[in-house]
């Protein structure tokens, strides 16, 4: 019964939850929130995994009954399963962080040379050690993550944007590397490839990464105002990222727009739907590990023919 649960709860968060999660509104009120909720499916989904094929087993065993041979057989069958789950997740993510920091780095080193150093003083008096200018009349702004991480802005942009709205500008991307939202992508993007196909959904890419952006949005808002980053991402909004699907980069900045238009006054609101999200993403972990597998293995170790 346990195996079933766990099955039916694991097909549960990665076919169903996600388009649900998806489409809800009030993740962009409480976006730090919401990622950690997404993170909680995640690996809830992978425990849940883990548990029937550890589950499943055992059960059958007590159900239809068999002899130390057999049990033996289908524990080990059972833990080299779940061991191929395990290094499948870690190979695709040791994959796609191997690709992701191997094309930083040719891109940093890319804008490092093209680099126009005479620009730095159309730039507001605090800027970031890493910050970078390249020629072209095309308005955008974006980060390289990492060891050396850099915020690179165009010439295009310093033309158009004010002393305020680049300053907004560089405190999002600034965000951005602070609190490491690569290392946060490239888990989900990780864990979406690891899946097999019938059983994985694209929502939580998409949904991470509008939530990171609106992450950045606000610290960006807090530290600079809401105006100018707003008037900024009007200007920007044709800008697309290196780092960011083209897919999804229109749709994701015209949300982003909405969002800034909504926020004023709802801080008591987003405290409480920080609160409630977080709770969420707790119980998510805890409540069916203590409901379901606790029990099984009181009984598992008991019955195992070791």
């Amino acid at each position: 019964m346990t195996a079933l649960l766990l099955g039916a709860l694991g097909l549960t968060l990665s076919l169903a939850v996600p388009g649900i999660l998806a489409h809800a509104r009030w993740p962009g009120r409480a976006p730090v929130a919401a990622i950690v909720l997404w993170q909680s499916i995640t690996l809830a989904g992978i425990l849940c995994a883990l548990g029937v094929v550890l589950a499943g087993p055992q059960e059958l065993i007590d159900e239809f009954g068999s002899g130390k041979p057999v049990g033996v057989a289908a524990l080990i069958a059972a833990l080299a399963v779940a061991t191929l789950i395990i290094i499948r997740l870690l190979v695709s993510l040791a994959g796609v962080s191997y690709r992701s920091r191997t094309r930083r780095a040719r891109h940093r080193m890319l804008v490092d040379l093209l680099d126009s150093a005479e620009r730095h003083g159309a730039l507001p008096a605090e800027v970031p050690d890493g910050l970078r200018v390249l020629d072209g009349p095309l308005p955008f702004a974006y980060c390289l993550p990492g060891r050396r991480p850099r915020v690179v802005l165009s010439g295009g942009a310093l033309q158009v944007l004010d002393s305020s709205q680049v300053g907004a500008v560089i405190a999002h991307e600034q965000a951005h590397l602070r609190y490491r939202h690569d290392l946060v992508m490239e888990s989900f993007t990780a864990f979406y490839r690891a899946v097999p196909r019938p059983l994985r959904s694209r929502a939580p890419l998409d949904a991470v990464h509008l939530l990171l952006e609106m992450a950045a949005d606000d610290a960006a808002r807090q530290r600079n105002g809401a105006e100018p980053l707003r008037s900024a991402l009007s200007v920007l909004s044709d800008a697309v990222s290196p780092e960011v699907p083209d897919e999804i980069a229109s749709g994701a900045t015209v949300e982003r727009h909405r969002r800034l238009d909504r926020l004023a006054g709802a801080d008591t609101r987003s405290v409480a739907l920080t609160v409630l999200a977080s709770a969420m993403a707790a119980g998510l972990l805890v409540l069916p590990t203590v409901i379901l597998v606790v029990p099984w293995l009181d009984r598992a170790l008991t019955a195992w023919p070791l």
